[in-house]
């Protein structure tokens, strides 16, 4: 007869084996596949988007970059919900899939609309008069990109984090080592992907067509869930945990509920609900009034036997409110970039420039106008394989000694990067429109002027550079500075920066129109010739510039970058030291 131990052992046998026989290395190239497939199809639709609501359904120009800007702001944030739900709720597996079928059902939506005469405004080409769309097709419209956006969360929330639940097996000690490797082949992918849909994809928007450039990303887009299901017996599909979000929201509804009572003068163990195992004995000082999520008000009625809370939204531990207090620290110095993300959300409108310029390289071949943010992911690329493999090494040999540029200073410099870029973008519409005036073409918005587009690449240069120090600092900056448990966190904030960043750009442009118009002609007119887009960008470096003082009041009152929680053992005090002189 068999022990008790035995028989356990025969149980979990199987269920080990059948985990064995799901996941690795097999299972990765369906995942990355999915995403970048999604990627194409979706990044494929935005470069020439501004030209297809302008031409095509009739909008001006403020308004059709309006409509640019509020979708990226949705696409932008939807990652975010779709991480919660993913957590909470429906498991990696049914977001990612759910993702994928809605998506392909609003990227086929969007490509009806292109083929269907009726489901838009008349236009004739030929004057370039619109009709003003309709109630119902502005409304049909904006489902295809709604749907597309709600996709596009359910994919990017779980694809990365999903592919690394197929290499988590600890057991094995080359999965850390695989696990890094397909970290760095994802952003590899991503970031090929989007490099194609602004060239392939607008190529063929441009010479084929709407209908066969919205009909691609549907075909893409379906192959992106084809991929992903063809794989669904070999994945592993680990259970639902409890979300750290849903953590970090039941600290701001216990503090709330326990607003009313007095925290102790002197902190001691006997007050505060302490996380079995945790270090951490008392709340810190700072921000003192989310330590009222943390009181013990009633030991019996609020600790379970378990030593657990009763209800975790009247009591939470002291390890929920710190990481609270972490995350509340890092977004002011975080909410800088925003103004930064504004400036390279300007896109659609210098496609419209590039648009309006001399785009030939040689006599047969010219660039599409929405491929020249083409420019701006390679120049990322460039910076960082520059900054990584050149300049550091090359001063730390000069100085004999490892030199790193600090984190806050990199993200310093890119905002003054940024900066830069829209001023020249400001000095080349400047000289464009004085050309368009001097050659007559004031009322023909699509005339071309005899000035090369090529005068935009300092703009996606600078954009690049900007984005590669203070894109990649913030993101470093978050990760180093936020508790470990965070790390999908501070890994989200640069989606949430851009998305806040797409409303931010939505409500200037408004304002911009709304107030210049009632003079005469707006700045950010449908024709370029007759507006001031160049007092628009002046506007924007203004901004940035203004920006960039509150960076550096931020800076000044977050201090040095620090360890977590305030824990001084030795190996925290060495880690704390490489924090400060990493910012």
């Amino acid at each position: 007869m068999e022990t008790p131990e035995e028989e356990n052992c025969n149980i979990r046998e199987p269920l080990l084996a059948s985990r064995a026989s799901k996941g690795g290395v097999r299972t990765l190239p369906f995942i990355l596949a999915t995403e970048a497939f999604e990627r194409v199809a979706s990044f494929g639709l935005v470069p020439n988007m501004i030209v297809y609501l302008t031409r095509e359904f009739g909008m001006e120009t403020a308004k059709a970059a309006n409509v640019i800007f509020v979708w990226s702001a949705v696409t932008n944030f939807t990652p975010i919900i779709g991480a919660f739900l993913a957590d909470s709720y429906l498991g990696k597996y049914r977001m990612i899939g759910f993702g994928s079928m809605v998506s392909f059902l609003g990227m086929t939506l969007l490509w009806l609309i292109a083929m269907i005469p009726e489901a838009r405004p008349y236009c004739d080409r030929f004057s370039s008069i619109c009709e003003s769309p309709t109630t119902p097709q502005l409304l049909v419209l904006y489902c295809s990109l709604s749907l597309i956006s709600v996709g596009a969360g359910g994919i990017r929330s779980s694809c990365l984090v999903f592919g690394a639940d197929q290499l988590n097996n600890r057991n094995n000690p080359e999965s850390a080592k695989t696990l890094q490797s397909f970290f760095s082949w994802y952003f590899a992918t991503v970031s090929f992907s989007c490099l194609i849909a602004v060239t392939f994809i607008v190529y063929i928007q441009d010479h084929l067509g709407w209908g066969m450039g919205f009909g691609v990303p549907v075909m893409l887009m379906f192959a992106s869930s084809l991929s992903f299901f063809l794989a669904s017996s070999l994945y592993v599909k680990l259970k639902i945990k409890t979300s750290l979000i849903t953590g970090l929201a039941q600290v701001l509804v216990a503090s709330f509920k326990n607003r009313h009572i007095e925290l102790p003068s002197h902190a001691t163990n006997e007050v505060y609900h302490i996380r079995k195992g945790s270090m951490l004995q008392v709340p810190s000082e700072k921000l003192r009034f989310l330590n009222k999520a943390c009181v013990i008000k009633d030991f019996q009625g609020d600790i379970s036997l378990n030593g657990t809370a009763s209800n975790p939204w009247n009591l939470c531990t002291i390890d929920q409110v710190e990481d609270l207090k972490a995350l509340l620290r890092v977004m002011p110095l975080c909410s800088a970039g925003i103004m930064m993300s504004v400036t390279v959300l300007q896109s659609p409108f210098a496609v419209i420039q590039a648009g309006a310029m001399d785009r030939h390289i040689t006599l047969n071949f010219e660039i599409p106008a929405g491929s020249f943010s083409m420019f701006l992911m390679t120049s990322i690329v460039i910076w960082i394989a520059f900054y990584d493999r050149i300049a550091l090494p090359l001063v730390s040999k000069i100085k004999g000694k490892p030199v790193l540029l600090g984190v806050k200073r990199r993200m310093g410099i890119g905002l003054i990067c940024s900066c830069a870029s829209v001023i020249t973008l400001t000095v080349v519409e400047y000289t464009r429109r004085n050309k368009a005036i001097q050659e007559g073409l004031s009322d023909e918005p699509r005339a071309l002027v005899h000035m090369s587009a090529l005068w935009l690449l300092p703009y996606y240069v600078l954009g690049g550079l900007a984005e590669a120090l203070n894109g990649i600092g913030q993101v470093e900056f978050c990760y180093s500075q936020l508790p470990k448990t965070m790390s999908a966190i501070a890994a989200g904030m640069n989606g949430l920066g851009l998305s806040i960043a797409s409303l931010v750009a939505s409500f200037i442009t408004s304002a911009v129109d709304n107030i210049t118009k009632r003079g005469g002609e707006s700045w950010v007119s449908r024709n370029m010739n007759r507006g001031h887009y160049d007092y628009y960008y002046c506007l924007l470096a203004g901004l940035g510039v203004l920006n960039f003082i509150y960076f550096l009041a931020c800076s000044k009152a977050y201090g040095p970058c620090h360890g977590d929680h305030g824990i001084r053992d030795e190996t925290s005090r060495k880690r704390d030291q490489e924090r400060i002189d990493d910012c």
